[in-house]
């Protein structure tokens, strides 16, 4: 049985490039994809909590490497297109999951707040899937994975353009997926359910917000970051290689009520 799991889910051989790698969902699914046999390459901001990632990784015998970049920079974008490929050869699976998340209600949004929102959230995306898409698309293997929210199917919490963007990202999937799949390479967002991380600590900090959330999902707690593993090596593997275009939730049953 071991050997049967071992090469349906074995990502040994693979390069992995994972935004918003540094902390939260995407360290999770890097850590996942990294400790099933994948190469990886970590993209946020943070220079010092990157490095602290590479490191905690490489203890775990993960090939690791990081990007300090600004995803909202459409040049540090294109950066880091030019580099990830150089680190440990061309980019196998891309997961997108950097993302903002300015939550202010809709008449206070201004246009710079779109503006970041967009950028981050849905450009960049956009940008990084078709520079490695058509390239993972040409050697006839890829994955992409993004991931989405709970503002992507439906509002509540001031969703604003955060909601617009994450709503966005399943509409990118389902158009990656029909240019891609054909050719090997599969497209699915992930969306999940309230999990603590730090893009979460403000809402976190409601009194009483955190309670609630975790009773309206059935399993009666919140998401953590280990939460996504699973769906990630799934997903970034040949076991997934029928599943494409797809909104999966890993939210405890939040979506349902």
């Amino acid at each position: 049985m071991s050997s049967y799991v071992e090469k349906v889910f074995t990502l040994n051989g693979r390069v992995a490039l994972v935004t918003g790698g540094s902390s939260g969902i995407g360290y999770a699914m890097a850590e996942a994809i990294g400790l099933a046999g994948a190469a990886v390459i970590l993209v946020a901001r943070r220079a010092e909590a990157l490095a602290e990632a590479v490191k905690t990784l490489e203890k775990q015998g993960v090939r690791a490497a990081a990007i300090s970049a600004d995803l909202g920079d459409r040049d540090a974008v294109a950066r880091v297109c030019a580099e990830a490929p150089r680190v440990f050869g061309e980019i196998d699976i891309l997961v997108n999951d950097a993302a903002n998340n300015i939550r202010k209600p809709m008449a206070e949004l201004t246009p710079d707040d779109y503006d970041r929102t967009i950028a981050v959230n849905l450009t960049a995306p956009f940008l990084l899937g078709r520079h490695f898409g058509v390239r993972m698309a040409d050697r006839g293997w890829g994955r992409i994975i993004n991931i989405g929210s709970q503002q992507s199917i439906s509002a509540f919490g001031d969703s604003g353009v955060y909601g617009a963007s994450k709503a966005g990202i399943c509409g990118l999937t389902r158009s990656q997926a029909e240019a891609w799949s054909r050719h090997g390479v599969t497209s699915n967002t992930i969306i999940p359910g309230f999990v603590l991380t730090p893009l979460t600590a403000p809402a976190q900090a409601v009194s009483g917000r955190v309670e609630a959330l975790a009773a309206r999902s059935m399993t009666g707690r919140n998401g953590i970051p280990a939460d996504f593993a699973g769906t990630a090596v799934f997903l970034a593997g040949d076991a997934s290689a029928y599943v494409t275009g797809q909104t999966i939730c890993v939210d405890g049953g939040f979506s349902v009520h």
